[in-house]
């Protein structure tokens, strides 16, 4: 069993801050469905897997990204203003794994896995993805070390209804 810890909170006098490798335990036990979410325009082709993913609302429709901020896949995304979230199915886990970084591809390297295409914005869309969003950049908030992105949905396709990939105890799971 984890004990639970916290330190003083610099940012909020008298409170105190969660442990971030208590946190990151706690989150790897939230089950979430796995994404790619892929970018592409002046600055460049660029994707990164996700499972920081929800929608806002439905009217207009949008949904929210969080993607670290150090990396230059947030710097490109920003930057083209566009961007499209792929929702993976079970057999999906050599894309998840090439845009986590896990198969020692870089940059455009990366979409030599899975077969691509596009819709309105020209973000990649993953052909066999359950679903995809195209969404246009409409707000992006630095918050500590990511960005979180929302992105008004401009089109959608949807995929074969098959079996979902999921995460949780930092492992992929068919659900």
């Amino acid at each position: 069993m984890l004990k639970t810890h916290s330190n003083p909170d610099p940012m909020h006098p008298g409170e105190n801050a969660i442990d971030p490798i208590l946190f990151r335990e706690g989150m790897s036990r939230v089950v979430a469905a796995v994404h790619v979410v892929t970018t592409d325009g002046p600055a460049g082709r660029a994707g990164f897997t996700a499972t920081a993913v929800t929608p806002v609302t439905d009217d207009p429709a949008s949904l929210l990204v969080c993607v670290n901020a150090a990396g230059r896949t947030a710097q490109s995304l920003i930057a083209n203003g566009v961007f499209c979230v792929n929702t993976l199915k079970a057999d999906d886990v050599a894309i998840a794994d090439a845009f986590a970084g896990r198969a020692n591809l870089q940059g455009l390297d990366r979409f030599t896995v899975g077969q691509w295409d596009v819709l309105e914005t020209g973000a990649p869309l993953l052909a066999s993805s359950l679903a995809a969003f195209d969404c246009r950049l409409s707000d992006a908030r630095l918050v500590a070390t990511h960005y979180v992105i929302i992105g008004r949905i401009i089109a959608v396709r949807l995929g074969e209804a098959k079996p979902a990939l999921v995460y949780k105890d930092r492992l992929y799971h068919e659900i």
